[in-house]
């Protein structure tokens, strides 16, 4: 497929469905968790003005910001992946290739070992500590770049390798001083986390990422030139250090907001792009909102299994069950590895394109 073959109703078409898909799967949602309350129960108590029954409490002020949290989480990762792949022209690059995630961890594992409680805008403390820590290593990969004085793909990766190794080691220092308590929130906090924190922790970050997905959808066309090689795209009037730039700088700001609430989640930005793109193409006018989109049903449908999968197990087995979750980092490596198996076995020489 060219990329002056996308036709306004092939960009309509695409983007609309998915689209359509993500507003079904965020109507469901209230309806999907580990008590028994469905989506007829759910929408029946706010249909009926019953506001203050256990079944609008549950569907509502729980399952609906979880599933809002889950759906701008996966829309942020995946749209990211996209652009970090083509910009480091790496099929294994993810969101988290520059060492952002790790960064945001030790923020929240020193956060929860210092005990912090106060919340502030909506926010608990541990999540302004990932944030501050991911906005660290954006702020220092930006300074080392500044240092050599070019951007090079190459370099910020290895970079982004080395300060994750650090950030790595940091952390298991961190958690080898900590108490039992303060072990198990770490540990939990890094196998991402999609517990319902209210929608006033998701308006906290909304504005942000609205700004960063803007500017890097908007950088659709110049990403085009740039996939072809630098020396193309700086012939057809595309600045290729400044758009690295751009895009490096927006898609880390994002996954730092993502991270900030949710914890590091995997295999959406890698696994979701890679699909997206084997289907629509390599135009990243089509590829960048559509994958965007798709990554947020994409982990909203694999919070669903989250929830549900203990219950089934419950049921099967017989076991009194607790209303306990899978953490959603779990449920992702589940189905994201096998499926990118099965996906680079079966495309090796289109991935590798």
């Amino acid at each position: 497929m060219s990329r002056t073959g996308l036709t306004p109703k092939r960009f309509t078409s695409h983007v609309l469905l998915a689209a359509a898909v993500l507003l079904v799967v965020l109507a469901v949602s209230p309806g999907v968790g580990t008590q028994p309350i469905g989506v007829i129960d759910a929408w029946r108590a706010i249909l009926g003005g019953d506001r203050d029954s256990q079944a609008y409490l549950i569907a509502f002020d729980l399952r609906l910001p979880r599933a809002l949290i889950a759906a701008t989480a996966g829309l942020t990762l995946a749209l990211c992946g996209a652009v970090f792949q083509t910009l480091f022209r790496n099929v294994l690059a993810t969101p988290y290739t520059l060492g952002v995630a790790s960064g945001g961890s030790l923020g929240a594992v020193i956060g929860i070992k210092l005990g912090l409680t106060t919340i502030f805008l909506g926010m608990p403390p541990v999540s302004w500590c990932a944030l501050a820590g991911a906005l660290g290593v954006v702020l220092l990969l930006f300074v080392l770049a500044g240092a050599t004085c070019r951007i090079s793909g190459n370099a910020l990766v290895l970079a982004g390798v080395t300060i994750g190794l650090f950030c790595g080691s940091m952390i298991m220092f961190v958690t080898y001083i900590a108490d039992v308590r303060e072990l198990f929130f770490a540990v939990r906090w890094t196998m991402g986390n999609l517990e319902a924190h209210g929608y006033r922790s998701l308006g906290g970050v909304i504005v942000p990422l609205i700004v960063c997905w803007t500017v890097l959808i908007s950088r659709a066309r110049p990403l085009n030139q740039f996939e072809l090689g630098e020396e193309l795209a700086a012939s057809r009037g595309v600045h290729p250090v400044g758009l690295q730039i751009v895009c490096i700088l927006f898609a880390s700001v994002a996954v730092a907001c993502v991270i900030s609430i949710c914890g590091p989640i995997g295999f959406v930005g890698l696994i979701v792009p890679h699909l997206v793109r084997l289907i629509v193409g390599r135009d990243h006018r089509l590829l960048l909102p559509t994958a965007a989109v798709w990554g947020g049903t994409f982990l909203v449908v694999c919070d669903w299994l989250a929830q549900r999968i203990p219950v089934w197990y419950g049921q099967w087995t017989g076991q009194e069950f607790t209303g306990a979750s899978l953490p959603i980092g779990v449920m992702t490596s589940l189905l994201g590895g096998p499926a990118f198996i099965v996906l680079l076995v079966r495309n090796r020489r289109r991935l590798g394109g």
